[in-house]
């Protein structure tokens, strides 16, 4: 019995045998499927359970000014982070890290204990930390906290120039300025890293697989020292006139470099804007709010006439008196004249003088030399939010619209636009494009020198050089008397457009006050346009002192020489007004002739013919109003007269002659 084999035995070993066998076979094949078909897939996952790429960011490119003055850099810091997987409990490293880096400690125990809770293995505590809270924190000695590499970008001139080179937000992105409209240049190209992590996620090994190409450097055609001077005198008289908000452009007229660009209010790309109004307070005006330019515009109406009519500026124009009915509307002047010739229309900055210049022009040609000047359009600088201003096409104009437009209402341009458009009438007919950018250069690599377009012949040269002529004359005898210089001769115009109120759909005594100027006038090195938002006063009285007091130093810095002997401009407290304005203060020291003009009697005569006003005028004009009066002249030199005796204003003697210096 014993010695029968038992066959259910063997069956149970060989069933046990079969699933050993299975069993193993199983093993055997996901062994297989591991180590040869899945192998590649699971050593990328345990490579990255202990590895990754990191980003490695570029240095961002520095912002100079045009002679290496530095506008902003990025300074290197460290962020400081944790994981809070080794961490201490959160009350014990919220005690030790938030007195050293100035934190809310309960408001970090807080984040810390919800970063716990959901196991995560990084967090930020501080990003940009200070030199003295690094050296501090690396003291502990605590495995816990790490530090990383990081920059700050640094505006070393605080709010200089702060709307040209705008400010980064916190990733360090631009976010204003250069620093957004270059962005893409200036932040450069990351490149890679490789980290390798222990279990606990901590950095044991860094390797750089492709290093970062830095971003370029920016040199721009600012000038450090004309721009502080623009944003000195413009928040002086933005202040002292109690406006709202103002901009100067200044600008050189053959090239189109602009040397300056300010803005009010100021700001400090150093600190992040911490409420709304300081948000308002990065407005660019000068490029990026438009505005009705009012009578600075008259200068695009008188050069469109004396291209395209056979006006001259000794034209006679009828200015009615100080007022027309324009198609059944009642249009006034702030003071009435009968007739003036054109020359004094834009002097004495007369509208109905202006309409009545228009109407000979014609609506489709005052737009088309609209349109020439490069209102309308925006000027291609690199700086966000530019405005193309607004000026309706002419078969959308009204009946009343040339009007309108003759006196620089019914369309819209900025401070940049108006500098690009005189600069037309300053470099002799050509429309330039506003230039920012000098160069660009990447560390280490060639400087890229910025081309600008060809520029546009829009006016002939002979119509800029009368108009140079005739917008000096505003600044001798006009309404710009206040923007006259030592030293140097001036050429400009003034405006003061009535704000429109949308509440009441109505103009109030609230002005967009401007000034738009160049000089020197025989060869202009600079044009200066001031606007003066919000103004309770003229352009004259507000604006063309800033003209004067920017231009006489950028006149200064670049080193221009004089074309007139060193006398000092109009006291402070010459009586100006608008658009009546004839002449202010005829007894200052600026009205005293130079050598070889003789000083008027001290005991004048008590009858005879009134001695005008010649400063200014042409040979030609001269002359015709010399013998319309009957006063005998005595002329010397050529081009306009600087200088005259008798004073204006002054009864000329019998027998005696009115002496005249002509320069250039």
């Amino acid at each position: 019995m014993f010695g029968r084999p038992n066959g259910g035995m063997n069956r149970r070993a060989q069933a046990v045998v079969v699933l050993l066998a299975a069993w193993a076979a199983l093993i055997f094949g996901r062994l297989i499927q591991l180590q040869i078909f899945n192998h590649q897939l699971y050593r990328d996952l345990a490579e990255n359970q202990t590895s990754s790429t990191d980003e490695i960011p570029a240095e961002r490119g520095a912002i100079y000014d045009r002679a290496g003055q530095v506008l902003a850099l990025s300074v290197p810091v460290e962020s400081v982070s944790i994981n809070p997987r080794l961490a201490p409990e959160p009350s014990i490293a919220a005690g030790i890290l938030a007195p050293i880096l100035e934190l809310d400690q309960q408001e970090l125990e807080k984040k810390l204990a919800e970063a716990a809770a959901r196991r995560r293995g990084f967090f930020w505590v501080k990003r940009k930390i200070s030199f003295e809270q690094s050296e501090r924190l690396r003291g502990l000695k605590l495995g816990w906290i790490e530090f990383h590499r990081d920059t700050l970008r640094a505006y070393p001139k605080g709010t200089l120039a702060a709307h040209v080179v705008g400010s980064v937000n916190f990733e360090g992105r631009g976010n204003a300025g250069i620093e957004q409209g270059l962005d893409g240049e200036l932040r450069g190209t990351p490149g890679e890293a490789r980290i390798l992590r222990d279990v606990v996620r901590r950095t044991v090994e860094s390797k750089i697989m492709k290093p970062p190409l830095p971003g370029k450097n920016i040199t721009l055609t600012i000038d450090e020292r004309i721009q502080y001077v623009a944003e000195k005198e413009l928040a002086r008289a933005v202040v002292e006139s109690r406006s709202l908000t103002g901009s100067v452009v200044v600008m050189n007229p053959k090239n189109g470099e602009i040397l300056a660009l300010a803005s009010y209010p100021q700001f400090d790309p150093n600190q992040p804007p911490a409420s709304a109004e300081d948000l308002e307070k990065r407005a660019n005006h000068a490029v990026s709010v438009p505005f009705e330019p009012g009578s600075v515009f008259k200068v695009v109406t008188v050069a469109a006439a004396l291209e395209t009519t056979r006006l001259t500026p000794e034209t006679v124009i009828n200015c009615g008196s100080g007022r027309i009915n324009l198609f059944g509307r009642i249009i006034r002047d702030h003071h009435p004249y009968s007739f003036l010739p054109v020359a004094d229309v834009l002097a004495k900055s007369s509208n109905i003088g202006a309409i009545n210049i228009a109407l000979t022009v014609g609506e489709r040609k005052l737009y088309d030399y609209v349109r020439r000047f490069g209102f309308g359009e925006p000027t291609g600088l690199p700086l966000p939010g530019e405005s193309a201003g607004k000026v309706r096409n002419v078969e959308n104009w009204g009946r009343t619209s040339i009007g309108s437009v003759a006196m620089g209402h019914e369309l819209s341009a900025t401070t940049v636009q108006l500098a690009r458009a005189v600069s037309a009438i300053a470099n002799g007919g050509l429309l330039v494009r506003p230039k920012l950018i000098l160069r660009k250069q990447r560390p280490g690599g060639r400087p890229e020198q910025e081309t600008a377009p060809s520029p546009v012949q829009i006016l002939h040269p002979e119509t800029a050089i009368t108009m140079r002529r005739l917008m000096e004359g505003v600044v001798l005898h006009g309404t710009g008397t206040q923007a006259r210089l030592r030293g140097y001769t001036a050429g400009g115009k003034t405006g003061s457009a009535q704000i429109f109120d949308q509440t009441c759909r109505c103009y109030r005594h609230i002005y967009n006050s401007s000034f738009a100027g160049f000089a020197p006038v025989p060869n202009p090195a600079v044009v200066v346009v001031v606007t003066i938002n919000g103004a309770s006063v003229f352009g004259g009285a507000v604006a063309a002192p800033v003209f004067r007091e920017v231009a006489q130093a950028a006149l200064r810095f670049l080193d221009i020489p004089r074309d007139l002997p060193d006398q000092p401009p109009p006291r402070e407290d010459s009586p100006v007004e608008y658009a009546d304005l004839a002449i202010a203060d005829l007894g200052s020291p600026a009205e005293q002739p130079p050598p070889g003009i003789p000083e008027p009697q001290a005991t004048a005569a008590l009858w005879g013919p009134r001695v005008p006003d010649f400063r200014g005028k042409t040979m030609r004009s001269v002359l015709a109003e010399s013998a319309r009066l009957g006063l005998p002249v005595e002329v010397a030199g050529s081009g306009v007269v600087r200088a005259q005796s008798p004073a204006p204003g002054s009864v000329l003697p019998e027998g005696a002659r009115v002496k005249l210096l002509l320069a250039r």
